[in-house]
């Protein structure tokens, strides 16, 4: 339990934040304003929620834009009347993998992987600002692209955007302040779970003092079942560790290395992105980062795991719990997707994100 403490903390935080600034309605603002900005343009209107799908995604982690953005879409797809919310609506499954690399705060994967030892941030950037945005471009093109009848339909703009209240307010500039402290902290190399933890917390405290409500209908709407899933998981790889699975994993990847390094980033980064589908990315995540530790292999091999442990769950509803959170608030919707339904877009673009953001990272070391 303690080896996750960094994550159930930055999970604590994040969680937190999404709650209270989903109940003051900060995303439906947000998604409001795409939508009175698109002119009645179906393609503009994709393009702005894309857009705040990457900011989300980037500064408050892929769970966020699963959780609270979902339904926020939903609500502006319907205002806007648009005979095809899904086209609007699979963004925000896949920009949250596809943007979930940007920043170490992005994904709790990325915790996961690193362990307490996450890069700083200019070392971060350095390693993952080209394929990030190589990977959030390629999946807007090919996702654009595989919805481009419904984004002939014409939409309506007269969307009614009321004010954002002062809770709203104070939600958002508790987001841009937590986004500040987590960078400071990453460019010093320090743990972010805590950080997180003080600055969700606070934001929220200063929210219900505003408005003098109790804290029980903000700790409510939180999925406090995410924790104890993630326990779990740390506790499943440790137990899989004893197999000593764990160790022939380590010993295979040195080897590889010694042979061939670039070409070991390639096959490691595809191999986890599989694998993150046939057993959903945090225990991959948690898999690798043991791996990692046993074997101790070169930057760009490690850059490789996590770029397929981020990219690699867009190919299934399956992947990650981002994306399984996102089916989830979809049926509370009354909104189906199928397993098929959603493999027909993954296979065009996780692979070809996945290739690119490998690429980028491999070729320019």
């Amino acid at each position: 339990m303690c080896k996750g403490l960094d994550v159930y903390l930055f999970l604590t935080g994040m969680m937190l934040l999404s709650e209270v600034a989903r109940r003051e309605g900060l995303f439906d603002w947000l998604s409001a304003f795409a939508a009175r900005r698109s002119g009645g343009s179906a393609k503009r209107l994709f393009l702005l929620v894309y857009g705040v799908g990457v900011i989300v995604t980037t500064f408050l982690s892929n769970d966020a834009t699963a959780v609270v953005l979902t339904p926020a879409v939903v609500a502006v797809t319907r205002a806007a009347r648009a005979e095809n919310p899904l086209a609007y609506l699979f963004i925000c499954a896949f920009i949250a993998n596809a943007a979930s690399f940007v920043l170490p705060i992005s994904n709790p994967a990325n915790l996961v992987l690193y362990a307490s030892k996450t890069p700083a941030l200019l070392t971060w950037l350095e390693h993952f600002a080209l394929p990030a945005i190589l990977s959030i471009v390629v999946t807007y093109v090919i996702l654009r692209w595989t919805q481009r009848e419904a984004l002939t339909l014409t939409i309506s703009d007269d969307i009614n955007q009321s004010p954002l209240s002062a809770g709203g307010r104070t939600a958002a500039i508790g987001i841009a302040m937590t986004a500040i402290i987590l960078l400071v902290a990453s460019t010093l190399g320090l743990q972010l779970g805590l950080p997180t933890a003080i600055a969700g917390g606070l934001t929220t405290t200063i929210v219900l003092v505003i408005k003098r409500e109790a804290p029980w209908p903000v700790l409510s709407g939180i999925s406090w079942a995410v924790l104890p899933l993630v326990a779990g998981l740390f506790v499943l790889v440790q137990g899989l560790g004893h197999t000593g699975v764990i160790t022939q994993l380590g010993d295979l990847l040195r080897r590889s290395v010694a042979t061939n390094a670039p070409g070991t980033a390639w096959m490691a980064g595809i191999a986890l992105a599989i694998m993150s589908n046939l057993m959903n990315n945090l225990p991959a995540g948690l898999v690798a980062a043991n791996t990692i530790l046993q074997s101790h292999p070169p930057v760009v091999v490690a850059s490789a795991l996590l770029v397929g442990v981020d990219l690699g769950p867009n190919l299934s509803i399956t992947g990650s719990l981002a994306t399984i959170l996102w089916l989830t608030a979809l049926r509370r919707e009354n909104l189906e997707v199928s397993f098929l339904q959603f493999l027909k877009i993954g296979a065009l673009v996780m692979p070809s994100a996945l290739l690119v953001a490998l690429a980028s990272m491999i070729l320019s070391r």
